[in-house]
């Protein structure tokens, strides 16, 4: 009878406890926080782009909508991107941040599930016959084979939830934060190759000049012989050639730093067969211009204000943590198993073995730690807010200044070609003067030096041109029209190993 009532309590209780796991997981799974509504705070800047321009007007396409293999169709330019891609040690790092974070969401969204661990044991333990009472001594012993649950936390007023919640977004905010230097990385990669493709350009000009300018000191050495040439005019040409030498120089250091900087970026070595082509500084970029769209824009767009809000939303839900600090913690310690003292009848029937320790804990006194850390997570979330709306301003600023560059960058290389051109036809006339012995040496080299300032300035004015629009589409975001990671891209992320 006494076994009867034992098993039927028994399976009484475990009914019961299965009854109540299943309304605590519940419960748990549906249940609310602490944490105060979320409210995307107003953004603090203009509605509108105070510059005017071309790039400015409406349209429904935005510089997100813009792959970075559509803006850069130059086949080597896009080989080099994607070996920056491949071999970046910042892009990996920012990869491994994401895979970091995506473990230790994991981590935090376990503790919403009880861990079910199963146990089994051996005690032995001898007794001597002076403290025996059967006066007997003796080896005893026990077996026990437990399935159980330790220490569970009920997370009934979200305490566990809002730590999951802050977790995620941290998640979240590390992959945007991979997105922004994924554009940085592109951007620079590109602008780095501009650089280098325009300092080819200068070399190649400075070599050019440099050969030009010894053509002429030769043909003055000669008429100087011939009497035909004064010392001076031999002087001054000699002067002009060694000048055009140290440019030269220059723009062979110029060149071989550059290509330094852009291994760098690249993680690897530039192939020579991956240098940009001569005067291949104008058909680089594939677009001439950037829609600009609105500020608004910028929310949805930019990585670096998408991490900013992620980390302003885990601030926010870290605040229903420390509310949830101040109410009672109620925890759960549970197993079911076998016990017996000899192993052979471990199974036999009558070995069935429970505990059930449920456990509560209330702050009563603390001396201000709970109030503290709520107040600090307040302060947290304030200056999480504050770094949102600088972020903000930061775009907004960037943006401003490429579009203000935008509007008058066009037109000075409209000039700049105008005026090479001027300078162009000034040599040439020059030069049959010259030769008519109807103009001066010195209105020569004066023509020489316009002429290859007015080219010098040329291959600049492309290369602000050209970076300009490289500037303008990183600063809006470019290239990332995509979905944004969410919390069911943790069990999917790509960075997973």
């Amino acid at each position: 009878m006494n076994a009867f009532l034992t098993n039927s309590y028994s399976h009484s209780f475990v009914n019961r406890s299965r009854l109540l796991s299943i309304i605590v997981l519940t419960s748990v799974l549906t249940g609310c926080t602490m944490a105060p509504e979320y409210q995307r705070p107003v953004s603090p800047v203009a509605t509108q782009w105070s510059t005017l321009s071309n790039t400015s007007n409406p349209s429904t396409k935005t510089a997100a909508d813009i792959g970075w293999q559509d803006l850069f169709t130059d086949p080597k330019l896009r080989q080099v991107i994607q070996l920056s891609l491949d071999n970046n040690r910042d892009l990996r790092i920012a990869a491994l941040n994401i895979e970091k974070a995506q473990a230790q969401y994991r981590i935090q969204r376990a503790d919403l599930l009880p861990s079910v661990n199963i146990s089994g044991s051996e005690s032995a333990q001898r007794t001597p016959a002076s403290i025996s009472y059967t006066g007997f001594g003796g080896v005893s012993r026990s077996y026990s084979l437990n399935v159980g649950v330790s220490a569970y936390e009920l997370d009934l007023f979200g305490r566990v939830r809002s730590l999951k919640e802050k977790a995620l977004q941290s998640y979240l905010s590390t992959e945007e934060t991979r997105r922004s230097t994924h554009i940085s990385l592109i951007s620079e990669v590109a602008g780095s190759y501009l650089t280098l493709a325009s300092d080819q350009d200068l070399q190649q000009l400075a070599h050019e000049t440099l050969r030009s300018r010894q053509q002429a000191y030769d043909l003055q050495r000669r008429l100087t012989d011939v009497g035909k040439s004064s010392q001076l005019e031999l002087r001054q040409s000699e002067g002009e050639l060694e000048n055009a030498r140290v440019e030269a120089l220059n723009t062979d250091k110029l060149v071989m730093t550059d290509r330094n900087s852009l291994e760098l970026l690249l993680g690897t070595s530039l192939p020579d067969t991956l240098l940009p082509a001569p005067g291949a500084l104008t058909t680089l970029l594939g677009a001439s211009e950037i829609p600009s769209g609105l500020p608004s824009d910028l929310l949805h767009n930019r990585p670096d204000i998408l991490a900013a809000e992620h980390d302003l939303i885990g601030a926010n839900a870290n605040i229903g943590a420390a509310r949830a600090a101040f109410f009672p913690s109620i925890s759960l310690t549970t197993s079911i198993g076998r016990a017996s003292n000899e192993l052979s009848s471990l199974f036999d029937s009558g070995g069935r073995s429970w505990s059930f320790s449920p456990q509560i804990t209330i702050p009563l006194f603390d001396s201000g730690r709970l109030q503290a850390q709520l107040d600090t997570s307040k302060v947290e979330r304030d200056i999480a807010v504050a770094e949102y709306e600088k972020s903000i301003q930061t775009a907004f600023r960037e943006v401003a200044d490429a579009l203000a560059d935008r509007s008058v960058v066009s037109e000075k290389l409209v000039a700049q070609r105008k005026r090479t051109e001027a300078a162009q036809a000034s040599y040439d006339l020059v030069q049959l003067q010259y030769s008519n012995e109807v103009a001066s040496y010195l209105e020569v080299l004066d023509a020489q030096r316009t002429l290859y300032s007015a080219q010098q300035a040329l291959i600049q004015s492309e290369l602000s041109h050209k970076s300009n629009l490289i500037t303008l589409y990183k600063v809006l975001g470019g290239g990332w029209a995509q979905s944004h990671p969410t919390a069911d891209s943790v069990e999917k992320s790509p960075y997973k190993q």
